[in-house]
C-alpha cells in the first residue's frame, strides 16, 4: 500500500500543478476566441497541431530510455544524463536546422504564403522543448515534484504574460494613445504570430533556471551507453506519435480534408478553429493523463524489480480508470454551462456534442500508457512501432472517409476508435509476454456504463437550467454509489482497521 500511496501523492502533486497551470492556461481560450478571428484560431491549431506532432519527433522517446537506463541497467546516472542531454542537443541542432531552413517551402505547401517566420519561430519553440526534456525527466527520477511544478506553472504564467501583453496590452495603449502605432515593431494584423512568440519567449526564459536546478551537464557522447539507447529509444519514437498522432492529426488535417459550404457561413480553417476549440474543453483529462504519467513513469521502472509489480501495476489501473470515467461524466453533464462559459463568442458551442467522444478518446489514451508498461520493462520496445501504427492508419482512414461526411464527430471518432485499437493489441501482447492481473471484465464495465451515463447527462434537457443542472449532477452521484458496491470490499481495505462505513 505504501507505494500505492508514494504514487498517488506523487501524481497529486504533479495533478495539483498541472491543472492549475494549465486551468490558468486554458483560460486562454476566452482571450483567443474574444480577441482573435475564427481563422487566425484555425491558424492556432493547425501550427500547434504540427507543434505537438514534431516535438515526438524532437526528443524520440528519450525520456522514457533516460529511465530506463538510469534505473535498470547498473550504469553510472550521471553518466547516462551526460550521454542522454549531450545527444539530444546534438540531434536538436540538426532538426531544428533544417527545419528553419525548409521553412519558406513548408509556409507554401501548408498554405502560409508569405509566413515563412511562422515556422522559423516554430524550429525554435521545438529546440527549446527539446533541450529541457532531459532536465525535467532527471527533476522527476530525483522525486523533485515541487521543483518541475513549480517551474511548469511559472512558464505557463510567463506564457499568458506575454499573450495578454501582446493581445491585449499592445492595442489598448495604441488605442488609447499611450504608445504609438508600431511600437517595438508591433503588428496590429497579427493573431496567432502573438501566441507563437509569447511561447518562445516562455521557453526560453526558463532554460537556465531547469538547467541549474536539474545539474549542469558535461558533454559526452559516450558509444557504449548511445548504441544501446538508440535500439531502445528509436521504438518509442514511434510510441510517442501514440500520445499525439489522433489528437493532431485530427485537428491538423480537418480544415484540409472537410468539403468546401460543409458548414454555413464558415470557410474550411474557420470550422478548424471551431474543432480545435471544443478539442480544449476536453482538456481536464489530458491533464489528469499527463500529471499521472508524470509520477508513474519513473515509478514504474522503480518497482520493476519487485516481484509484486504485476499486481501493484493492475491496482493502479483500476483506480485510474475509475477517476477517469467519473471526471468523463462530471465534464460531460457540464457542458451546458462549460462551453459558453469558455467558448465566448457564437458559434463556437456548435461543436460541443463530439466532448465527451473526446473525453473517452483521452480515457483510452491513459489506459493504453498504463498497458504499455509490459514492452518499455521488457526493453521489447519494437511493439511499440507496429501498435502506432496501426492506430496511425487507422486513424487517417477514418479522418478521410467520415470527416466529408460527419465533419465534427467525423474527426472525433478517430479519436475512439485508434487508441481503442491500441489498447487491444497492447493488451493481447503485454498478457502474452508479461502477465499483469487486470481487473479487465469491470473496466469494461466502467468504461461503457460511463460513456452512455456522458451522453445521458449531455443531451438530458428538462427545458429549466437549474433543474438540468440538479439532475444532470445527481448521475454523478449515481454513478458513485455504484462504484461503492461494486468497490465496497476494496474500500473496506484501505479503511483502518476497526473502523467500518
Amino acid at each position: 500500500m505504501s507505494n500505492f500511496k508514494k504514487l498517488a501523492g506523487q501524481t497529486a502533486v504533479y495533478g495539483l500543478s498541472s491543472i492549475l497551470g494549465r486551468s490558468i492556461n486554458f483560460l486562454m481560450i476566452i482571450v483567443y476566441t474574444q480577441y482573435l478571428s475564427k481563422e487566425a484560431l484555425g491558424s492556432f491549431t493547425s501550427i500547434y497541431a504540427l507543434i505537438g506532432f514534431l516535438n515526438i519527433v524532437f526528443t524520440y522517446g528519450m525520456e522514457t530510455t533516460f529511465f530506463r537506463f538510469t534505473t535498470g541497467k547498473n550504469l553510472d546516472p550521471a553518466k547516462v544524463y551526460n550521454t542522454t542531454q549531450s545527444l539530444l542537443i546534438t540531434s536538436t541542432l540538426v532538426l531544428g536546422s533544417g527545419l528553419y531552413l525548409v521553412a519558406p517551402w513548408l509556409a507554401e505547401w501548408l498554405d502560409y504564403p508569405g509566413q515563412a517566420y511562422l515556422f522559423r519561430w516554430t524550429a525554435l519553440i521545438l529546440s527549446f522543448d527539446a533541450i529541457l526534456a532531459i532536465p525535467f525527466a532527471k527533476l522527476r527520477l530525483e522525486n523533485k515534484a515541487l521543483v518541475f511544478a513549480g517551474t511548469k506553472i511559472f512558464n505557463i504564467l510567463l506564457n499568458i504574460f506575454f499573450n495578454l501583453l501582446l493581445i491585449i496590452g499592445f492595442p489598448y495603449l495604441i488605442s488609447n494613445g499611450t504608445i504609438p502605432e508600431g511600437f517595438l515593431g508591433y503588428r496590429s494584423d497579427w493573431g496567432v504570430e502573438y501566441i507563437l512568440l509569447s511561447n518562445l519567449f516562455a521557453n526560453g526564459l526558463i532554460i537556465p533556471f531547469v538547467w541549474w536546478k536539474a545539474g549542469f551537464f558535461k558533454f559526452q557522447l559516450e558509444r557504449a551507453i548511445i548504441n544501446p539507447m538508440w535500439r531502445y529509444s528509436i521504438p518509442l519514437l514511434f510510441m510517442g506519435f501514440a500520445g499525439v498522432t489522433n489528437e493532431l492529426l485530427s485537428r491538423f488535417l480537418f480544415e484540409y480534408i472537410l468539403p468546401p459550404n460543409f458548414y454555413a457561413g464558415l470557410t474550411a480553417r474557420e470550422a478548424g478553429g471551431v474543432f480545435g476549440a471544443n478539442f480544449k474543453l476536453a482538456i481536464l483529462m489530458n491533464l489528469v493523463i499527463q500529471a499521472f504519467k508524470y509520477a508513474a513513469e519513473p515509478f514504474f521502472f522503480k518497482q520493476s524489480a519487485d516481484k509484486n509489480s504485476p499486481l501493484l501495476y493492475a491496482k493502479v489501473m483500476h483506480v485510474f480508470i475509475i477517476f477517469c470515467t467519473l471526471l468523463m461524466i462530471a465534464i460531460s453533464v457540464n457542458l451546458e454551462w462549460l462551453g459558453p462559459l469558455f467558448l465566448r463568442k457564437p458559434g463556437y458551442g456548435a461543436g460541443l456534442f463530439i466532448v465527451p467522444t473526446l473525453l473517452m478518446g483521452y480515457l483510452l489514451l491513459g489506459i493504453y500508457f498504463n498497458l504499455s508498461i509490459w514492452f518499455k520493462i521488457t526493453d521489447q520496445t519494437k511493439y511499440s512501432f507496429w501498435i502506432t501504427l496501426v492506430g496511425a492508419i487507422i486513424t487517417l482512414a477514418i479522418i478521410f472517409i467520415f470527416v466529408p461526411i460527419w465533419g465534427y464527430m467525423g474527426g472525433a471518432l478517430s479519436t475512439i476508435a485508434c487508441y481503442f485499437v491500441m489498447c487491444l493489441l497492447c493488451y493481447f501482447y503485454g498478457q502474452r509476454y508479461y502477465p499483469i492481473p487486470y481487473q479487465t471484465a469491470k473496466g469494461i464495465f466502467y468504461l461503457l456504463t460511463s460513456f452512455v451515463v456522458s451522453y445521458l447527462g449531455f443531451y438530458l434537457d428538462l427545458g429549466i437550467p437549474i433543474l438540468n443542472f440538479f439532475v444532470k449532477n445527481s448521475l454523478i452521484l449515481l454513478y458513485l454509489g455504484l462504484i461503492f458496491v461494486l468497490e465496497k470490499e476494496q474500500i473496506m481495505s484501505y479503511l483502518p482497521k476497526g473502523k467500518k462505513l
